[in-house]
């Protein structure tokens, strides 16, 4: 149950990260959830592998500049933007 408590718990995100997903504090499996809305929204997975995103502008700067990255090393570049 910890775990679930730890999930749930909202969360300040940084300015950075609210100009993609929203103004927080929200819990960190929220975070994710608008990222993925925000990613089919602006149709940034890549075609040709649909796990990989394609970063614009705003998520460049949240993924510490990188323009391509994995479903998997999202979760881990948001967690600076998280307090």
């Amino acid at each position: 149950m910890a775990i679930n408590a730890a999930l749930s718990k909202p969360l300040t995100l940084s300015p950075e990260l609210e100009a993609v997903v929203g103004s927080g504090p929200m819990p960190r499996t929220e975070v994710v959830k608008q990222l993925w809305v925000y990613i089919k929204k602006h149709n940034l997975q890549n075609p040709a592998n649909k796990r990989n995103i394609l970063a614009d502008d705003k998520l460049k700067v949240v993924f510490g500049g990188k323009g391509e990255v994995t479903m998997f090393e999202m979760t881990k570049l948001v967690s600076p933007h998280l307090s």
